[in-house]
Parts: structure tokens; sequence; C-alpha cells
């Protein structure tokens, strides 16, 4: 019997953890990348195919969700580990999905791309040894925060790429063109500088684990 509510007990706590209701925004940001990227498949390369647009209205709305996940949890008071950990998770699988899907089309150059990705791969390595091995859950820092603004505008300007407008003056759409390529760029620079003060920042702390122990 006490083993039932044992069990009982811990079903109502691990609930109590996931559907928590800022994981359940996180777990539909999740379902919303699978959604975009179906869209960015079936329009194309094409920049002014339907699926295009509808795709980039999909990934603003999403990218919005990273501040309303962020809200609630600590609003509510409901900040669990859970969602320290599916948080950035999200923001890369929403970030890099769609660049890989760019670069497929030519619209981004794959380097940029790898760059990306290299370091998205070393921080979620990084992060899984360190909940692993020492218990450490590390959240985002102010760098990595500005870090994903500057990655979401980037890609939300390359999903819709009003330079390609009919009737558009040649100017705006010149000008348009270059933002994004300096939004990108500062992106892709504070890539790396969070990159390397979350690394910093979690060597600091397995250090300090060690020291203890």
């Amino acid at each position: 019997m006490e083993t039932i509510l044992s069990s009982r007990d811990r079903y109502k706590r691990i609930k109590k953890e996931t559907m928590t209701p800022a994981n359940i925004v996180t777990y539909v940001r999740i379902l919303m990348v699978i959604a975009i990227i179906v869209l960015l498949a079936l329009g194309g390369p094409a920049k002014n195919e339907a699926e295009r647009w509808v795709a980039a209205a999909l990934f603003i709305v999403a990218a919005c969700t990273d501040k309303l996940d962020g809200y609630l949890a600590r609003s509510r008071n409901e900040v669990t580990t859970l969602g320290k950990l599916l948080d950035p998770v999200a923001d890369k699988l929403l970030i890099c999905s769609c660049l890989i899907v760019l670069s497929c089309f030519g619209t981004v150059w794959w380097w940029v791309t790898i760059l990306f990705l290299i370091r998205e791969v070393w921080i979620t390595a990084l992060r899984i040894f360190a909940k692993r091995k020492y218990a450490i859950v590390a959240a985002a820092d102010f760098l990595g925060k500005l870090k994903t603004v500057f990655e979401c505008v980037a890609v939300g300007m390359i999903l819709s790429p009003i330079w390609v407008i009919d009737g558009m003056p040649s100017i705006l759409a010149i000008s348009y063109y270059y933002l994004m390529l300096f939004v990108l760029g500062m992106a892709l620079v504070l890539c790396y500088a969070s990159g390397a003060s979350y690394t910093v920042s979690i060597f600091s702390q397995i250090r300090k684990c060690s020291r203890a122990k």
C-alpha cells in the first residue's frame, strides 16, 4: 500500500513539474518548429510563396513565446529544472532548423549556419555534462538572451524577404537586405561571446563543486 501511494505521489510530483503553463508553452513552441519546417519545405526556395510567409508569421509567434514561458514561470513561481533545460533547447531547435533549411535553399551561407551549429552543439553537450555529472543547471545569462533576440530578428527577416516584393523601391530593398546581414552578423558575434561566457561560468561552477567534494 505504501508503495502504491509512493508511486502516486511521484507521478503527481512529476506531472506538477512537467505540465506547468510555462512548460506547456515551451512544448507548443517545439511543435511550431515542426510546422515551420514543413511549411518551408512545401514553399521551397521561392521567396514569394504563401507557405514562406505563413512560416515567417509562425516563426515570429514562436519566437515571441520564448518571453511568455519565462514570464509565466517567474510570475507563478514555477521555475522548474525541466523548464531551464527545455527552454534553450526549444530556442536552438527554432533557430538552427530554420538556418539549415535556408542554407539548403542557398539563402544563408553554409559556413554561417555551421558556425552557429558548432556553438550550439558545444553548449548543449556542456549543459548535459554539467547536469549529469555535477547536477549543475545554469540558465542563460544576459548575453545569451541578447543573442537569442538577434538570432530571432535575423531569421525572421530572412524568412520574410521584403526586398523581393514587387514595387518595393530599390533603396528600401537594399537597405533591408544589408540590415538583415548586419543583424545576422551581430547574432553570430553574440553567439560566440555568450558561448564563451557560458563556458567560463559552467567550468567555474564545476571547480566549486569539485572543491566541495
